[in-house]
């Protein structure tokens, strides 16, 4: 997210450019807008910079050419019926999935589960973070999913000294600039 846009403008917690996605986890465009959060800030900052393992984090990357700061947003999802959880097993059984078919990183096969489950209706679904299982991670229908969702904080710029930075840093092994 852009430190102050707007939740449904470009950059905002709830936007989703679709004429941009297709080579993501669990895009599908043709169908739907595929709106990516996570249950825990360090994993929205882990999948940024995880290209940095082994270099070091300076003050300018979270900073976008245009200027703008990279901001954490959070999403109220009390209004939404629960997204599918691909941690359960029972889900795992119901929709015939073997873990690391959900894990995997090729979209032949990531694409196809997600589409199935937006076929069966739900607003999305939850999984483990492939960098690290402990962080949970959710794929929302955008169009479904959006109309229910409150934002209830403004994000926060990220900095270096940002606590979900530094965790999420640490977690890679990226060394944050002095």
């Amino acid at each position: 997210m852009l430190a102050g846009a707007g939740p449904n403008d470009p950059g905002g917690v709830l936007f989703v450019a679709r004429e941009r996605q297709g080579a993501g986890r669990h895009d599908n465009p043709d169908r739907y807008g595929t709106l990516y959060a996570t249950r825990s800030p360090e994993s929205a900052i882990a999948e940024r910079i995880q290209t940095l393992r082994g270099q070091e984090l300076e003050p300018r990357d979270p900073v976008r050419v245009d200027g703008s700061v990279l901001a954490p947003g959070s999403i109220d999802d009390a209004g939404a019926p629960p997204p599918g959880d691909l941690d359960d097993p029972r889900e795992l059984l119901r929709l015939d999935l073997r873990p690391s078919r959900v894990a995997t990183a090729e979209r032949t096969a990531t694409q196809p589960i997600a589409l199935s489950i937006f076929e069966e209706g739900a607003v999305g679904f939850s999984w483990w973070s492939t960098l690290e299982a402990s962080w949970t991670n959710v794929t929302l229908f955008a169009e479904r999913a959006a109309p229910m969702m409150r934002i209830p904080d403004e994000p926060e710029p990220l900095s270096l000294a940002h606590p979900s930075v530094i965790e999420a840093a640490r977690a890679l092994g990226v060394a944050l600039a002095r």
